[in-house]
């Protein structure tokens, strides 16, 4: 039987059982952000005899701690044509919903037998955004005012919500997102043409950032783009996330590359290489922790990164009249400048100098300095580090890209 009526309008198949049905949903919420930017190879919590390891990812949150997330749809049901999708309206497929009080007593359950430690909860658009939200919200207040749940949860915001609607979203979640997908409204429209930008997406992350302003629960706001999919350039994302985090308070900005799924409208544009949505993230750490500004970057004529060699590399490279620098003098924000060494690394460069004073290129590396990228651009005692260097062109330092990022 057809998954939709002649009016367009979907119908829920027979349910599954419940497990299959958290099985489905949450294996479909890697299309709603890119599970490569969750979880650095884009793998769950690999467990092979555990029914539940497809939905379950790893996350470092804000305080550096690793833990548990279960990330799953409330329904992949969705009135939207995003032409990337693979929960898209016109889309022939079984479509599955999960009640709030059936997904909240599932995740208490498994939360209090330790095996996840937060919520991130997402949903096609099956009604009207506040409807949507409404059994978001629900599924949240169960849980905080039923189960007293304490820790982190993560509600996304539904494209078009009302004020109303994120409020109360903002008072019970720990972290609210919206997703832009395009940096602009002429690409929106090419990949969403069912969206706003400026109504339904930009506007609701005004009305998130100052509710954030105020003191809500939720302390920090998301967002992510589709790298790929509308012919953007890697200059007109970057614009657009420096916009975002200087105006709108937001936290973090995740670049998930487009794969093209099948019986979609965009399933024979090729998919956007690993190394540029790499490159993205490179960028995006610069402008949060090392103070690049987006001008400094150096990019292609096509307005793309070079994906062959990192963006703080390529700055250091036209910029020789700012090296080498001496490791024993250097403030903190001139080592950050320098390829091969991260803010960690910095840091532990500036306490050692308290007590100690460099003279071997050893000892720089016992402190996770790469110093196959930063040789050519440092001086150990007026002296230049002359060991063999082979620079590495194809990955940042450690510090910038981290295996498990920051929950999203």
């Amino acid at each position: 039987m057809s998954a939709f009526r002649k009016s367009g309008v979907p119908l829920i198949r027979r349910s599954p059982d419940r497990w299959e049905k958290f099985r489905i949903l949450g294996q479909e919420s890697q299309y709603d952000v890119c599970l490569s930017t969750c979880s650095g190879s884009g793998g769950r919590i690999p467990h092979p005899d555990d029914p539940i390891h497809r939905w379950v990812y790893p996350a470092s949150l804000p305080n550096g701690n690793v833990v548990p997330i279960l990330k799953i749809l409330l329904s992949n049901t969705c009135r939207n044509d995003c032409r990337y999708c693979f929960s898209r309206a016109s889309l022939d497929r079984p479509r599955h919903s999960l009640k709030p009080e059936e997904l909240a007593a599932t995740f208490i359950a498994l939360y209090r037998a330790r095996r996840v430690h937060g919520l991130f909860l997402s949903s096609g658009i099956y009604a009207s955004p506040d409807r949507v939200m409404e059994d978001m919200m629900k599924t949240a207040e169960i849980l905080r005012r039923k189960h007293r749940y304490p820790d982190y949860l993560h509600l996304k915001i539904i494209p078009g919500a009302s004020p109303s609607a994120i409020e109360r979203a903002s008072e019970l979640a720990d972290r609210i997102s919206l997703n832009l997908e395009a940096p602009n409204p002429e690409r929106l429209r090419l990949i969403a043409p069912g969206k706003d930008f400026s109504t339904d997406l930009l506007d609701r992350m005004r009305w998130s950032a100052s509710l954030i302003a105020q003191g809500t629960r939720s302390r920090s706001q998301t967002t992510q783009f589709v790298v790929g999919a509308s012919g953007e350039s890697d200059r007109e994302i970057l614009e657009t996330t420096v916009a975002l985090y200087r105006d709108l308070l937001l936290h973090r900005a995740y670049y998930s590359g487009f794969q093209p799924l099948e019986n979609t409208p965009l399933e024979q544009v090729p998919p956007t290489p690993r190394i540029r949505e790499h490159r993205l993230y490179q960028a995006d750490f610069l402008f949060r922790l090392y103070s690049f500004t987006l001008d400094e970057l150096t990019f292609l004529p096509d307005g793309n990164l070079d994906t062959r060699v990192d963006p703080k590399m390529a700055w250091a490279r036209i910029h020789p009249e700012r090296f080498p620098i001496e490791v024993n003098r250097a403030e903190y924000e001139e080592l950050i400048r320098i390829p091969g060494i991260g803010t960690r690394s910095a840091r532990r460069i500036c306490n050692a100098r308290r007590e100690h004073h460099f003279s071997d290129p050893r000892e720089l590396e016992k402190m996770s300095i790469s110093l196959k990228r930063a040789a050519p651009f440092i001086l150990i005692n007026g002296k230049p580090v002359t060991r063999p260097v082979q620079l590495n062109l194809a990955f940042p330092e450690a510090e910038s890209m981290n295996s498990t990022p920051e929950a999203p």
